[in-house]
């Protein structure tokens, strides 16, 4: 003889004996309760899964599950190094192994670099616009200024006085 589940606790099992009475209703299908109060709720159309005390309903609602689910570990980003367009791996990884004092002495000789490359650069414009000095003459005289004719408005006051 083989365990039977009960049709209405959906698990609790029933050995084989005098009390695994099976029962069939108008359907034909043959049903084996585990005590009256099964047989009593399946007989009010009772769900088991709304049952507080069903195998099903503790299933669903995850009651007395003793061994505790490990916990999924979350991917981490890991950091990833690689070369970039222009400069190889080893030489991003030189520059950043370098020595600080290394490069605060680099840092200093680029700075007087460019210092200087701007100094020759500001005397060669300096030097290519002295020839080129105005010339005094006539053009001085015409370039006086000329007041601004101011276009539409009206004046400031008529023959009549302020307009209120």
């Amino acid at each position: 003889m083989k365990i039977q589940c009960s049709a209405v606790s959906g698990g609790y099992k029933i050995q084989p004996g005098p009390l695994a009475r099976p029962w069939s209703g108008r359907s034909g299908r043959v049903m084996v309760f585990l005590n009256a109060r099964c047989e009593a709720a399946y007989l009010m159309k009772k769900n088991p899964r709304e049952v507080k005390w069903t195998v099903l309903y503790r299933r669903l609602h995850k009651k007395g599950v003793e061994e505790e689910v490990a916990k999924r570990r979350t991917r981490r980003t890991q950091k990833f190094q690689r070369a970039i367009v222009g400069a190889s791996l080893t030489d991003i990884m030189a520059k950043r192994n370098m020595k600080p004092e290394v490069r605060k002495a680099q840092r200093e000789q680029a700075i007087r670099a460019a210092k200087e490359k701007a100094k020759a650069a500001k005397a060669a414009k300096a030097a290519a616009k002295k020839p080129a000095a105005p010339q005094g003459g006539k053009q001085g005289k015409a370039s006086q200024k000329v007041p601004k004719v101011q276009k539409g408005g009206r004046p400031a006051q008529s023959a009549r006085g302020p307009r209120r």
